[in-house]
């Protein structure tokens, strides 16, 4: 049999097993009120656009 020398193993809880953390300006947006308001108000023209066009 051959020997794989090549073995990557990944240690559990190291600081590569974690996501990593957002940016001020990402903090800033999740957290900013109007920004989110936006956002809302931008995705529900596009459903409402969806919706009226299949019932046309």
């Amino acid at each position: 049999m051959a020997e794989n020398k090549n073995t990557n193993r990944t240690v559990a809880y190291s600081e590569e097993s974690y996501p990593p953390m957002p940016t001020k300006l990402t903090m800033f947006f999740r957290r900013c009120i109007i920004y989110q308001a936006w956002r809302w108000l931008v995705l529900n023209i596009k459903i409402l656009r969806i919706v009226v066009g299949g019932h046309s």
